[in-house]
């Protein structure tokens, strides 16, 4: 392969696999914390309340990090397809 070929990257799939490396970071976080994760993403995705998410391993700073809606809008195209 040539070295100066161009690489062309959808920014939408890489939003989307950025999304879903931060989703299992914090699931797995919760998990380790003895949370079940479902019920506390829930409870962060509809108040908006970061409380809902453990601060263990940043998993509260990462989760903010993305927009509740990409959040939703991420879970719903993985759920629907």
């Amino acid at each position: 392969m040539d070295s100066k070929t161009t690489h062309l990257y959808d920014l939408g799939e890489l939003d989307s696999a950025l999304t879903e490396s931060i989703l299992k970071e914090v699931v797995d976080a919760l998990k380790e914390k003895g949370y079940h994760p479902i019920k506390q993403l829930t409870g962060y995705l509809m108040s908006g309340d970061p409380g809902y998410i453990s601060s263990y391993k940043d998993a509260r700073k990462k989760i903010s990090s993305i927009d509740r809606s990409k959040i939703i809008e991420f879970l719903l195209e993985k759920g629907l397809k």
